[in-house]
């Protein structure tokens, strides 16, 4: 019998997973290099989607501690979002905080005498002996060899491909027209639903630009858009990537929609809305 990939990657979520990588890693806090290693792995808790770096306790420059308020906290279990084309747990992605452990060991805190404070992780695990994982939010920035990185680090088995598609697309909320389109591109992510970007000219409703901004270590830094309706404003529902990373440069300028809170009608049928972290 055939195994479909996707899975086996949702079983693999209940485990702890870690990668080597080739690259060297630095993180700079308060203008200070504090970690810098050519040993680095990538780590993956139980249940989280995206890795964050470990690297041996030796290529830290910085005062290691106990942490007593970043402990292992109980019950986490519930602790998540759906992601239920992958898997029936509620997964752990990069809004829950690190603090949030899902597998045993003990949390540290990095300190030097002018560079600040960060959080780390002893994982309990034999195969990560001397190792720490390193809170990626809690450092100014990150180099993968000389080249920085924003959001997470990349996982190696994850990518993004975009396609040019003639298929007619509308964006509707119940009656009411959000967008109409025959020249959108298809953005194909790992695990996650194809997402439809638009020319904004082929974009019916009103959109006002928000304060609300993500990072995705693919794609780049997105801004938000919220839609002006007759029944009111949707908040938040459509984004932009404006500078894109290389990868996502052929969306530059484009609007997606969260259709996990609209109708994304393609070729005369309606798609049924995704179930994801965001919906």
């Amino acid at each position: 019998m055939g195994l479909r990939l996707r899975d086996s990657i949702g079983r693999q979520l209940r485990e702890l997973r870690y990668e080597p990588t080739a690259k060297r890693i630095r993180a700079v806090l308060n203008g200070t290099t504090v970690v810098d290693s050519d040993r680095a792995v990538l780590v993956w808790e139980p249940r989280r989607v995206v890795p964050t770096y470990a690297v041996p306790a030796e290529d830290i420059d910085a005062e290691l501690s106990p942490e007593p308020t970043g402990s292992v906290p109980e019950g986490t279990g519930d602790v998540g979002f759906a992601l239920p084309d992958v898997t029936t747990m509620p997964v752990l992605d990069p809004r829950v905080p690190f603090s949030v452990h899902s597998t045993e060991g003990e949390p540290v805190a990095l300190r030097t005498a002018g560079a600040g404070y960060a959080l780390g992780f002893r994982p309990g695990d034999q195969d990560l002996t001397g190792y720490v994982v390193l809170d990626f939010d809690g450092f100014d920035r990150w180099l993968e060899e000389d080249d920085e990185i924003v959001g997470h680090p990349h996982d190696p088995f994850q990518r993004i491909d975009i396609r040019r598609t003639s298929r007619h697309i509308r964006v509707m909320l119940g009656d009411t027209l959000l967008a109409d389109t025959r020249r959108a591109k298809m953005l194909f992510e790992t695990l996650l639903p194809v997402r439809y970007y638009l020319p904004p000219g082929d974009v019916v409703a009103e959109l006002q630009p928000s304060a609300t901004t993500s990072y995705c270590a693919y794609k780049g830094e997105a801004a938000y858009r919220s839609a002006v309706t007759a029944g009111g404003v949707l908040h938040d529902i459509a984004w932009r990537y404006d500078d894109p990373l290389v990868d996502a440069s052929e969306v530059r300028g484009l609007v997606a929609f969260f259709d996990e809170r609209l109708d994304l009608v393609v070729d005369g049928v309606a798609r049924p809305r995704p179930v994801t972290p965001w919906s």
